[in-house]
């Protein structure tokens, strides 16, 4: 039976990269480049190749191999794995790039900045403060060859080979052989009198010195070099003149040495310096103190390296929300390093965090979230946002705190794009119903109309036409006078989303009614938009065949495309929660009042002012977008609600019809609305009117088209012949009164002057006639259902108690 040796080479779980070797330093050691087999991670790979008769250099490489296996801290290279075989060695490590190599590539981008400098060289000299002092070791061999960077920027001392004890035991500095490594020697082991008495880190302490002045100024050529600082920093430089003094005796302690340029303007005195230090020790730092640190940490990173951020400072900020409850002061440093991940680091570092996020019940997290919003919703995709973030931001719609209700309507822009039929045109249409209608902040109301203007596009179809025409058309009926101005500006940013028929029954007369409006914006902005939606019109009217171009949006299925010019359209009513919102929080710190004056619009001159009506200044309309014109009576007739399976709901909407048919004066239907509503105001439960969209009615129960007007009296002109110029003679008649609002048969033409008419008068008979009209319509509708309840009876037969019917 034959037996075959393994090769250890080959069952290594470490890999070389096949591309050549990196810039190695001088030494018996290559570098090269490799990654894990199981995990593909990056190391970096230090072989060795014995070569016979070269028995020192391997004695070397072998007690480099074990220093560096048993030897542990931040600033030295870190070891991962090795491997010692018969023909090499393996020293595996994390990935690292020698320091001359990363200093050129920096240097055709412009070179390091001080600050990278000044935290690179601490840390050089914190891990040869580690070896003299703590571990009384010589590393004898400081140099840039010896100096290594991580991807985070952090440089680590390695180049382990030439390192001795400096208690004497195990013999002298073994002898390196290398002339590169040599200039480096200081001067009294040149000349081997050894009359100077030197201190244990006085060799080490020079050739930092030669390793500061190749950072700054290049390559050293030779040692008298060292007499000119060249471009070294000002306030390195008499600690540098320690370094290289011809005296070891006077040469710094490494922790001195630390300690003199963390000095007040020392060259490590700096706020990066002061980041990293605080990040090393955060796990052992108070709460108070982590959070001071991260609220600051935000101004600070636009100055700190790229490379700093993602893999040192984001790995501790995710650390600290994750195990540290850092809350939300984490996130605005967060989303900072962000910007320098591309999107696959942000969907597996960044995303799961703030997935998280939208969960707590935090609200100061919750409102930071929502106004960073736009920095992290781009690497969302639609699942995640309608099934995990969306389900917790419409939280917010309820909130009682204004600023996190305001926060919300505004994310609803950012995120309509992503959300499904169901969140888009049910959901987050029922929320912004109930807070255009009923939120006690008329920024807020303002907002809501807004922000549906900039999402119409989104809508389906059959929610744009059942919703944007009647939600604008309440704007512009809030007493808020930016929430009108902003219902206007709806009106005209989703122009390409009406028929002209819309246009023409439905959203003029609304527009007409604003040319009187006590505020000049909502009057000038619905000039505005009368003037375009005339031309439309007319054009449609000069040229027929322009009807199917003009109206090709109106049932278009939604698209992100559309939604280009309304997104400029208006800014926010409220831009931030320091802005008007919170400011009539501070200015009315309770609870708002229970009626305000709605603004009178100007009456002509010389009749009587209306009073005031009151309105609730929480909107009591239903929670649907159309207003409720009419008015509803109180009590219900008992026998209509004895049996629900009786009810025939389609006639209910027949009915409905047919009354908004016979409204022939729309602005009369509004007065009595606001009457009926400011007498009852608390007429249907507030739950039902927000269980479901057709809950009461349907989308376009207010918007029937008008039945045909009945031909004017005899007698009456047109309006083309009456003289609106000049005064009228008191002993004419109003030419307008034949055009009474309810034309009922035998009904007496007015004939009363402009100012002796009685408008007061005139509201009350209009009250009154639909009042009739109401009762009429209850007794027929009662004497239907007792007939039908009569025919059911006749048919079936009572029924008996105490019987079952079998199958």
């Amino acid at each position: 039976m034959w037996f075959f040796a393994r090769d250890p080479v080959r069952d290594f779980p470490f890999e070389l990269s096949p591309e050549p070797p990196e810039g190695s330093p001088p030494g018996p050691w290559v570098l090269h480049r490799g990654r894990k087999k199981t995990t593909g991670s990056l190391v970096s790979i230090f072989v060795y190749d014995v070569k016979p008769g070269a028995e020192e250099q391997t004695q070397v490489a072998k007690a480099a191999f074990k220093r560096l296996k048993t030897l542990r801290h931040p600033n030295i290279l870190a070891y991962i794995d090795g491997l010692e075989t018969d023909k090499c060695l393996h020293v595996v490590t994390e990935a690292v790039t020698p320091l001359g190599v990363y200093l050129k590539a920096r240097a055709e981008g412009g070179g390091l900045k001080e600050l990278e400098l000044s935290w690179g060289l601490h840390q050089i000299v914190k891990a040869l403060s580690f070896l003299v002092n703590d571990c009384s070791l010589i590393h004898n061999n400081v140099c840039m060859a010896a100096v290594f960077v991580d991807r985070a920027g952090e440089w680590k001392l390695g180049g382990l080979d030439y390192m001795y004890s400096a208690q004497g035991n195990g013999g002298g500095p073994p002898h390196k052989g290398i002339p590169e490594l040599e200039q480096y020697d200081p001067p009294e082991l040149a000349d081997g009198s050894g009359r100077a008495v030197r201190e244990k880190w006085s060799a080490d302490m020079w050739r930092l010195g030669c390793l500061i002045w190749e950072v700054f100024n290049g390559p050293l050529p030779r040692a008298a070099a060292l007499r000119n600082p060249g471009k070294i920093p000002k306030s390195l430089v008499p600690h540098y003149c320690e370094l290289v003094g011809a005296n070891p005796k006077v040469r710094p302690n490494p922790a001195r040495f630390l300690q003199n340029c963390r000095a007040p303007g020392g060259f490590m005195n700096n706020r990066f310096v002061e980041t990293n230090l605080f990040l090393e020790e955060i796990q052992i730092k108070e709460p108070a103190e982590k959070q001071k640190f991260f609220q600051e940490l935000s101004k600070s990173l636009d100055s700190f390296p790229e490379d700093f951020c993602r893999h040192k400072v984001l790995p501790q900020l995710l650390t600290a929300f994750e195990f540290g409850n850092a809350g939300a002061v984490v996130l605005t440093p967060l989303f900072k390093v962000g910007k320098f991940l591309n999107t696959e680091e942000y969907q597996q570092k960044i995303i799961p965090v703030v997935v998280k996020m939208f969960s707590s019940t935090d609200r100061a997290m919750r409102i930071r979230l929502l106004q960073q919003m736009e920095q992290f919703i781009q690497y969302l995709d639609e699942p995640t946002v309608n099934t995990q973030i969306f389900p917790h931001v419409v939280h917010g719609f309820l909130d009682t705190n204004p600023a996190i209700r305001e926060q919300t309507v505004k994310s609803m822009l950012l995120l309509a794009p992503k959300l499904n039929e169901t969140n888009l045109n049910v959901e987050l249409m029922k929320h912004f119903a109930r807070l255009q209608a009923k939120d006690e902040q008329g920024p807020i109301r303002c907002n809501t109309t807004v922000c549906l203007g900039k999402i119409g596009s989104h809508l389906s179809a059959s929610t744009r036409h059942r919703v944007l025409t009647s939600a604008f058309s309440r704007a512009t009926k809030d007493p808020f006078a930016p929430s009108r101005v902003a219902g206007v500006l709806g009106f005209a940013a989703t122009h390409n989303l009406y028929s002209m028929n819309d246009c023409a029954h439905k959203i003029l007369p609304v527009l007409c009614g604003l040319t009187v409006d006590p505020e000049k914006s909502v009057r000038d902005q619905a000039f505005k938009a009368i003037r375009s939606f005339l031309s439309k019109l007319e054009s449609v009217s000069e040229d027929p065949t322009q009807l199917a171009e003009v109206e090709k949006d109106v049932h278009a299925a939604s698209s992100p495309g559309m939604g280009g010019a309304a997104a400029s359209w208006a800014g926010w009513a409220v831009t931030g929660v320091s802005s008007l919102t919170s400011k009539l929080i501070r200015a009315h710190p309770t609870a708002a009042p229970a009626e305000t004056s709605v603004p009178q619009r100007p009456v002509p001159e010389g009749l009587p002012a209306p009073a005031p009506t009151p309105v609730p200044a929480m909107p009591t309309t239903s929670g649907h977008w159309e207003t409720q014109e009419e008015s509803k009576d109180t009590e219900e007739d008992s026998s209509a609600a004895d049996r629900w399976d009786d009810e025939d709901w389609g006639s209910l909407e027949q009915e409905a019809e047919s009354v908004l048919a016979q409204r022939d004066d729309w602005s009369t239907g509004n007065q009595a609305s606001r009457a009926g509503q400011a007498s009852n105001p608390g007429h249907r439960s507030q739950e039902s009117d927000w269980s479901s969209w057709e809950a009461e009615g349907s989308w376009e129960q207010d918007w029937q088209e008008p039945s045909p007007p009945e031909p004017p009296p005899e007698g009456t002109r047109l309006a083309s012949e009456y003289n609106w110029g000049g005064p009228e003679p008191s002993d004419r008649g109003d030419p307008f009164a034949a055009l009474s609002v309810h034309r009922e048969a035998g009904a007496q033409s007015r004939r009363d002057s402009w100012g002796d008419d009685n408008w007061e008068g005139l509201e009350t008979e209009s009250r009154q006639v639909k009042a009739e009209l109401a009762r009429k319509k209850r007794e027929e509708r009662r004497r239907e259902m007792e007939a039908k309840r009569a025919e059911k009876k006749a048919v079936k037969g009572p029924m008996k108690l105490g019987t079952r019917k079998l199958d």
